[in-house]
């Protein structure tokens, strides 16, 4: 979709290169919510760490930086603004910097 509107990207493999903690928090700042808003709860490491999102944040961010499937994604950052692209024409947000 950013191809087909000409949208110049990154695409970072989250699994490849995953977030740090510092890295993680200034997204979560950016999108402007905590690690809960990001959780994906269907993701099989959120059943075997045996989590209910009830979890604080920093272990919830610990978490998902041991084991990035637990990050929503994608996520589109660009100029000190971050949009989860979900549905992925939110990602087109960011284009209108």
């Amino acid at each position: 979709m950013l191809d087909d509107k000409g949208v110049a990207y990154r695409y970072r493999e989250y699994t490849q290169e995953p977030f740090g903690a510092a890295e993680l928090r200034r997204i979560l700042k950016m999108l402007g919510v905590g690690p809960k808003a990001v959780l994906r709860k269907r993701d099989k490491a959120y059943s075997e760490l045996g989590l209910d999102g009830s979890e604080p944040d920093d272990v919830l961010i610990g978490h998902m930086v041991e084991h990035p499937t637990l990050v929503q994604r994608p996520i589109g950052v660009n100029a000190g603004r971050a949009v989860i692209g979900r549905p992925v024409e939110a990602l087109l947000s960011l284009a209108e910097i």
